[in-house]
Protein backbone atom coordinates (compact mmCIF):
# COMPACT_ATOMS: atom_id res chain seq x y z
CA UNK A 1 0.00 0.00 0.00
CA UNK A 2 2.82 2.40 0.92
CA UNK A 3 4.66 1.52 -2.63
CA UNK A 4 1.23 2.61 -4.42
CA UNK A 5 0.99 5.95 -2.39
CA UNK A 6 4.59 6.68 -3.09
CA UNK A 7 4.22 5.88 -6.84
CA UNK A 8 0.69 8.26 -7.31
CA UNK A 9 2.98 11.28 -5.81
CA UNK A 10 5.32 10.48 -7.90
CA UNK A 11 3.65 10.27 -10.93
CA UNK A 12 1.99 14.15 -9.89
CA UNK A 13 4.87 15.94 -8.32
CA UNK A 14 7.61 14.36 -11.06
CA UNK A 15 6.48 13.68 -14.25
CA UNK A 16 6.47 17.05 -16.04
CA UNK A 17 9.78 17.53 -14.48
CA UNK A 18 10.83 13.86 -15.85
CA UNK A 19 9.50 14.40 -19.01
CA UNK A 20 11.24 17.84 -19.40
CA UNK A 21 14.64 16.31 -18.83
CA UNK A 22 14.45 14.20 -22.16
CA UNK A 23 15.83 16.27 -24.61
CA UNK A 24 12.96 14.52 -27.65
CA UNK A 25 10.44 14.70 -25.56
CA UNK A 26 11.32 18.57 -24.28
CA UNK A 27 11.33 19.39 -28.32
CA UNK A 28 8.18 17.37 -29.01
CA UNK A 29 6.54 19.41 -26.25
CA UNK A 30 7.48 22.58 -27.42
CA UNK A 31 6.85 21.98 -30.91
CA UNK A 32 3.45 21.27 -29.81
CA UNK A 33 2.84 24.13 -28.00
CA UNK A 34 3.82 26.56 -30.65
CA UNK A 35 1.56 25.00 -33.28
CA UNK A 36 -1.34 24.65 -30.20
CA UNK A 37 -0.79 28.29 -29.26
CA UNK A 38 -0.40 29.38 -33.35
CA UNK A 39 -3.82 28.33 -34.39
CA UNK A 40 -5.29 29.02 -31.42
CA UNK A 41 -4.54 33.20 -31.80
CA UNK A 42 -4.77 32.14 -35.74
CA UNK A 43 -7.35 35.02 -36.29
CA UNK A 44 -4.55 37.29 -34.96
CA UNK A 45 -1.56 35.33 -36.52
CA UNK A 46 -2.98 35.22 -40.19
CA UNK A 47 -3.12 38.11 -42.45
CA UNK A 48 -5.82 37.12 -44.35
CA UNK A 49 -9.55 35.79 -43.12
CA UNK A 50 -10.61 31.53 -43.50
CA UNK A 51 -13.23 33.14 -45.97
CA UNK A 52 -10.55 35.20 -48.43
CA UNK A 53 -9.84 34.32 -51.40
CA UNK A 54 -8.55 36.15 -54.56
CA UNK A 55 -9.15 33.93 -58.07
CA UNK A 56 -6.90 36.08 -60.15
CA UNK A 57 -3.94 34.52 -58.00
CA UNK A 58 -4.61 30.93 -58.46
CA UNK A 59 -1.57 28.85 -57.12
CA UNK A 60 0.53 31.80 -56.53
CA UNK A 61 3.94 30.70 -55.04
CA UNK A 62 5.25 31.99 -52.31
CA UNK A 63 5.99 35.78 -51.78
CA UNK A 64 9.69 36.58 -51.26
CA UNK A 65 10.50 38.82 -47.83
CA UNK A 66 13.63 41.14 -48.67
CA UNK A 67 15.24 43.08 -45.98
CA UNK A 68 18.27 44.39 -48.70
CA UNK A 69 17.40 47.39 -51.34
CA UNK A 70 18.65 48.30 -54.22
CA UNK A 71 21.20 49.87 -52.96
CA UNK A 72 22.39 46.55 -50.76
CA UNK A 73 21.35 48.30 -47.57
CA UNK A 74 19.36 46.72 -44.90
CA UNK A 75 15.99 47.82 -44.93
CA UNK A 76 12.76 47.19 -43.16
CA UNK A 77 11.32 44.06 -44.75
CA UNK A 78 9.10 44.44 -47.93
CA UNK A 79 7.87 42.59 -50.70
CA UNK A 80 6.56 42.54 -54.58
CA UNK A 81 3.24 41.29 -55.80
CA UNK A 82 3.23 38.68 -58.28
CA UNK A 83 2.27 39.49 -61.61
CA UNK A 84 0.63 36.60 -63.40
CA UNK A 85 0.77 35.77 -67.39
CA UNK A 86 0.25 33.07 -69.75
CA UNK A 87 3.06 30.98 -70.98
CA UNK A 88 1.40 29.82 -74.40
CA UNK A 89 4.98 27.75 -75.24
CA UNK A 90 4.31 25.53 -72.81
CA UNK A 91 0.66 26.34 -72.17
CA UNK A 92 0.67 26.98 -68.13
CA UNK A 93 -0.30 30.36 -65.98
CA UNK A 94 2.78 31.53 -64.01
CA UNK A 95 4.13 34.45 -61.96
CA UNK A 96 6.88 36.82 -61.74
CA UNK A 97 7.51 39.45 -59.52
CA UNK A 98 6.34 43.01 -60.21
CA UNK A 99 9.48 45.32 -59.57
CA UNK A 100 7.44 48.57 -59.99
CA UNK A 101 5.97 49.16 -56.17
CA UNK A 102 7.18 47.72 -53.45
CA UNK A 103 4.96 47.13 -50.38
CA UNK A 104 6.01 47.39 -46.64
CA UNK A 105 5.70 44.59 -44.21
CA UNK A 106 3.29 46.12 -41.38
CA UNK A 107 3.67 44.42 -37.75
CA UNK A 108 1.29 44.85 -35.12
CA UNK A 109 -1.41 46.80 -37.28
CA UNK A 110 -4.75 46.42 -38.90
CA UNK A 111 -5.29 44.45 -41.32
CA UNK A 112 -7.34 44.91 -45.16
CA UNK A 113 -10.20 43.21 -43.41
CA UNK A 114 -10.32 45.82 -40.53
CA UNK A 115 -8.97 42.89 -38.19
CA UNK A 116 -5.18 43.72 -36.13
CA UNK A 117 -3.14 41.50 -37.25
CA UNK A 118 0.43 40.21 -36.29
CA UNK A 119 1.69 41.14 -39.23
CA UNK A 120 0.52 42.27 -42.92
CA UNK A 121 1.21 44.20 -46.05
CA UNK A 122 0.40 47.70 -46.60
CA UNK A 123 -2.84 48.57 -49.13
CA UNK A 124 -3.05 46.74 -51.90
CA UNK A 125 0.07 43.97 -51.21
CA UNK A 126 -0.24 40.93 -51.35
CA UNK A 127 1.75 38.27 -49.04
CA UNK A 128 1.46 34.99 -49.13
CA UNK A 129 4.07 33.03 -47.28
CA UNK A 130 3.34 29.61 -48.01
CA UNK A 131 1.07 30.77 -51.79
CA UNK A 132 -2.25 29.96 -52.52
CA UNK A 133 -4.24 27.21 -53.56
CA UNK A 134 -6.79 26.48 -56.85
CA UNK A 135 -8.94 29.14 -55.46
CA UNK A 136 -6.71 32.13 -54.59
CA UNK A 137 -6.30 31.30 -50.73
CA UNK A 138 -3.40 32.15 -48.98
CA UNK A 139 -2.76 28.55 -47.53
CA UNK A 140 -0.42 30.15 -44.39
CA UNK A 141 -3.59 31.28 -42.84
CA UNK A 142 -6.10 27.82 -44.16
CA UNK A 143 -3.24 26.07 -42.13
CA UNK A 144 -3.65 28.04 -39.07
CA UNK A 145 -7.32 27.79 -39.19
CA UNK A 146 -7.46 23.84 -40.37
CA UNK A 147 -5.15 22.85 -37.38
CA UNK A 148 -8.01 24.12 -35.14
CA UNK A 149 -9.69 21.16 -36.56
CA UNK A 150 -7.30 18.73 -36.98
CA UNK A 151 -5.31 19.61 -34.07
CA UNK A 152 -8.59 19.41 -31.28
CA UNK A 153 -10.22 16.73 -32.70
CA UNK A 154 -8.45 14.40 -30.72
CA UNK A 155 -8.35 15.51 -27.67
CA UNK A 156 -12.60 16.32 -28.13
CA UNK A 157 -12.56 12.50 -29.06
CA UNK A 158 -10.72 11.42 -26.02
CA UNK A 159 -13.61 13.71 -24.01
CA UNK A 160 -16.24 11.01 -24.94
CA UNK A 161 -14.21 7.84 -25.35
CA UNK A 162 -12.29 7.66 -22.84
CA UNK A 163 -14.44 8.05 -20.00
CA UNK A 164 -16.79 5.41 -21.55
CA UNK A 165 -13.45 3.10 -22.15
CA UNK A 166 -12.68 3.27 -18.17
CA UNK A 167 -16.10 3.16 -16.72
CA UNK A 168 -17.22 -0.31 -19.25
CA UNK A 169 -13.73 -1.49 -18.29
CA UNK A 170 -14.15 -0.66 -14.50
CA UNK A 171 -17.63 -2.04 -14.21
CA UNK A 172 -16.94 -5.18 -16.22
CA UNK A 173 -13.54 -5.85 -14.15
CA UNK A 174 -15.15 -5.71 -10.85
CA UNK A 175 -18.34 -7.51 -11.57
CA UNK A 176 -17.01 -10.38 -13.02
CA UNK A 177 -19.06 -13.42 -13.74
CA UNK A 178 -21.56 -13.37 -16.60
CA UNK A 179 -21.38 -9.56 -16.40
CA UNK A 180 -17.69 -9.63 -17.43
CA UNK A 181 -18.10 -12.02 -20.24
CA UNK A 182 -20.89 -10.77 -21.66
CA UNK A 183 -19.61 -6.76 -21.48
CA UNK A 184 -16.15 -8.13 -22.61
CA UNK A 185 -17.45 -9.97 -25.73
CA UNK A 186 -19.72 -7.04 -27.07
CA UNK A 187 -16.44 -4.80 -26.71
CA UNK A 188 -14.17 -7.31 -28.53
CA UNK A 189 -17.28 -7.88 -31.08
CA UNK A 190 -17.18 -3.95 -31.89
CA UNK A 191 -13.13 -3.75 -31.86
CA UNK A 192 -13.31 -6.42 -34.81
CA UNK A 193 -15.31 -4.15 -36.85
CA UNK A 194 -12.15 -2.55 -39.54
CA UNK A 195 -12.31 1.11 -38.28
CA UNK A 196 -11.03 2.87 -40.91
CA UNK A 197 -13.60 1.05 -43.66
CA UNK A 198 -16.41 1.39 -40.98
CA UNK A 199 -15.97 5.38 -40.13
CA UNK A 200 -15.65 6.06 -44.54
CA UNK A 201 -19.22 4.19 -44.35
CA UNK A 202 -20.59 6.35 -41.62
CA UNK A 203 -18.95 9.67 -43.13
CA UNK A 204 -20.24 8.78 -46.68
CA UNK A 205 -23.83 7.88 -45.72
CA UNK A 206 -23.72 11.80 -43.56
CA UNK A 207 -26.44 14.22 -45.25
CA UNK A 208 -24.81 16.44 -48.08
CA UNK A 209 -26.32 19.38 -46.76
CA UNK A 210 -24.82 19.07 -43.15
CA UNK A 211 -22.82 21.74 -41.82
CA UNK A 212 -18.85 21.52 -41.31
CA UNK A 213 -19.59 22.15 -37.79
CA UNK A 214 -22.21 19.56 -37.90
CA UNK A 215 -20.26 17.16 -39.66
CA UNK A 216 -17.06 17.74 -37.05
CA UNK A 217 -19.42 16.92 -34.30
CA UNK A 218 -20.38 13.75 -35.73
CA UNK A 219 -16.92 12.55 -36.80
CA UNK A 220 -15.92 13.35 -33.28
CA UNK A 221 -18.09 10.97 -32.09
CA UNK A 222 -17.98 8.23 -34.33
CA UNK A 223 -14.32 8.47 -33.63
CA UNK A 224 -14.78 8.54 -30.36
CA UNK A 225 -17.64 5.26 -30.22
CA UNK A 226 -15.04 3.18 -32.03
CA UNK A 227 -11.96 3.78 -30.27
CA UNK A 228 -13.26 3.30 -26.46
CA UNK A 229 -13.47 -1.04 -26.45
CA UNK A 230 -9.88 -1.93 -26.95
CA UNK A 231 -9.08 0.93 -24.26
CA UNK A 232 -11.84 -0.69 -21.83
CA UNK A 233 -10.17 -4.02 -22.44
CA UNK A 234 -7.08 -3.29 -20.85
CA UNK A 235 -8.75 -1.19 -17.88
CA UNK A 236 -10.76 -4.28 -17.12
CA UNK A 237 -7.31 -6.41 -17.21
CA UNK A 238 -5.88 -3.70 -14.78
CA UNK A 239 -9.13 -3.65 -12.13
CA UNK A 240 -9.17 -8.02 -11.92
CA UNK A 241 -5.37 -7.17 -10.08
CA UNK A 242 -6.45 -4.16 -8.57
CA UNK A 243 -9.88 -5.42 -7.16
CA UNK A 244 -8.08 -7.63 -5.06
CA UNK A 245 -6.15 -4.60 -2.99
CA UNK A 246 -6.50 -4.17 0.53
CA UNK A 247 -8.14 -1.01 0.05
CA UNK A 248 -10.46 -2.31 -1.94
CA UNK A 249 -11.57 -4.92 0.90
CA UNK A 250 -11.79 -2.01 3.10
CA UNK A 251 -13.84 -0.01 1.14
CA UNK A 252 -16.47 -2.52 0.44
CA UNK A 253 -16.68 -3.48 4.13
CA UNK A 254 -17.22 0.03 5.02
CA UNK A 255 -20.55 -0.11 2.99
CA UNK A 256 -19.33 1.49 -0.21
CA UNK A 257 -21.74 0.14 -3.11
CA UNK A 258 -19.71 -1.63 -5.76
CA UNK A 259 -19.84 1.84 -8.47
CA UNK A 260 -18.24 3.81 -5.59
CA UNK A 261 -16.17 1.41 -5.13
CA UNK A 262 -14.93 1.64 -8.78
CA UNK A 263 -14.85 5.26 -9.87
CA UNK A 264 -13.61 6.47 -6.06
CA UNK A 265 -11.14 4.03 -5.33
CA UNK A 266 -10.19 1.32 -8.34
CA UNK A 267 -10.09 3.64 -11.45
CA UNK A 268 -7.69 6.15 -10.09
CA UNK A 269 -4.55 3.82 -9.62
CA UNK A 270 -5.64 3.27 -13.44
CA UNK A 271 -4.13 6.99 -14.16
CA UNK A 272 -0.78 5.98 -15.27
CA UNK A 273 -1.66 4.06 -18.20
CA UNK A 274 -4.78 6.42 -18.93
CA UNK A 275 -2.24 9.20 -19.35
CA UNK A 276 -0.10 7.17 -21.60
CA UNK A 277 -2.93 5.77 -23.74
CA UNK A 278 -4.21 9.13 -23.83
CA UNK A 279 -1.28 10.14 -25.06
CA UNK A 280 -0.67 7.93 -27.69
CA UNK A 281 -4.28 7.58 -28.83
CA UNK A 282 -4.30 11.36 -29.87
CA UNK A 283 -2.32 10.95 -33.15
CA UNK A 284 -4.48 8.02 -34.32
CA UNK A 285 -7.81 10.32 -33.83
CA UNK A 286 -5.37 13.26 -36.27
CA UNK A 287 -4.64 10.85 -38.62
CA UNK A 288 -8.16 9.54 -39.02
CA UNK A 289 -9.50 13.07 -39.46
CA UNK A 290 -6.87 13.97 -41.98
CA UNK A 291 -8.03 10.47 -43.62
CA UNK A 292 -11.06 11.18 -44.22
CA UNK A 293 -10.66 14.75 -45.15
CA UNK A 294 -8.45 13.45 -47.68
CA UNK A 295 -11.23 11.60 -48.96
CA UNK A 296 -13.47 14.45 -49.27
CA UNK A 297 -15.55 12.55 -46.49
CA UNK A 298 -14.59 14.66 -43.64
CA UNK A 299 -14.16 18.26 -43.53
CA UNK A 300 -15.92 19.70 -46.50
CA UNK A 301 -14.57 22.95 -48.61
CA UNK A 302 -14.55 25.83 -47.99
CA UNK A 303 -13.47 25.15 -44.16
CA UNK A 304 -9.97 23.91 -43.78
CA UNK A 305 -8.34 21.52 -42.21
CA UNK A 306 -4.93 19.63 -42.84
CA UNK A 307 -6.67 16.59 -44.55
CA UNK A 308 -8.71 18.46 -46.75
CA UNK A 309 -5.63 21.06 -47.61
CA UNK A 310 -3.47 18.15 -48.49
CA UNK A 311 -5.82 16.54 -50.79
CA UNK A 312 -4.83 19.24 -53.56
CA UNK A 313 -1.36 18.20 -53.36
CA UNK A 314 -2.00 14.64 -54.60
CA UNK A 315 -1.61 15.69 -58.28
CA UNK A 316 1.76 14.73 -59.46
CA UNK A 317 1.87 18.22 -61.35
CA UNK A 318 1.26 20.05 -57.98
CA UNK A 319 3.79 18.01 -56.00
CA UNK A 320 6.25 18.84 -58.76
CA UNK A 321 5.99 22.48 -59.51
CA UNK A 322 3.67 23.81 -56.04
CA UNK A 323 5.69 22.15 -53.42
CA UNK A 324 4.23 24.45 -50.88
CA UNK A 325 0.77 22.59 -51.40
CA UNK A 326 2.51 19.53 -49.55
CA UNK A 327 2.78 21.82 -45.85
CA UNK A 328 -0.33 20.21 -44.46
CA UNK A 329 1.12 16.73 -44.63
CA UNK A 330 4.47 17.78 -43.27
CA UNK A 331 2.60 19.49 -40.44
CA UNK A 332 0.58 15.88 -39.32
CA UNK A 333 3.52 14.31 -39.45
CA UNK A 334 5.15 16.54 -36.84
CA UNK A 335 2.25 16.72 -34.73
CA UNK A 336 1.79 12.94 -34.84
CA UNK A 337 5.29 12.39 -34.33
CA UNK A 338 5.65 14.79 -31.65
CA UNK A 339 2.65 13.13 -29.51
CA UNK A 340 4.25 9.74 -29.91
CA UNK A 341 7.63 10.54 -28.47
CA UNK A 342 5.80 12.35 -25.47
CA UNK A 343 3.27 9.27 -25.20
CA UNK A 344 6.50 7.07 -25.16
CA UNK A 345 8.36 8.90 -23.09
CA UNK A 346 5.79 8.98 -20.24
CA UNK A 347 5.51 5.79 -20.57
CA UNK A 348 9.40 4.69 -19.75
CA UNK A 349 8.76 7.65 -16.60
CA UNK A 350 5.86 5.56 -15.19
CA UNK A 351 7.00 2.00 -15.44
CA UNK A 352 8.41 1.96 -11.89
CA UNK A 353 11.19 -1.30 -13.72
CA UNK A 354 12.10 1.43 -16.06
CA UNK A 355 12.62 3.64 -12.77
CA UNK A 356 14.56 1.80 -11.27
CA UNK A 357 16.85 0.76 -13.98
CA UNK A 358 17.40 4.66 -14.61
Amino acid sequence: MAQLVEFENFNRENLFKKLMQDTFARYAFIILVIMYLMVFFASFISPYSKDYSNRNKSYCPPSKIYIINEKGRLSLPYTYNYHRYFDKENFDTKYIEDRSKKYAVKYFSKGQDGKRHFYDVEKDGELYLLGTDINGRDNFSRLLYGGQISLTIGFLALLVSFPLGMLYGGISGYAGGKTDFIMMRTAEAIMSIPSFYLLIILASVLPANMTSVQRFALIVIILALIGWAGFSRVVRGMVLSIKKKEFVTASEALGASGLRTVIHHILPQTMSYVIVAMTLSVPSYILSESGLSFLGLGIQQPDASWGNMLKEAQEFINIVSRPWLLTPGFLIFIAVLSFNIIGDTIRDILDPNSRERN
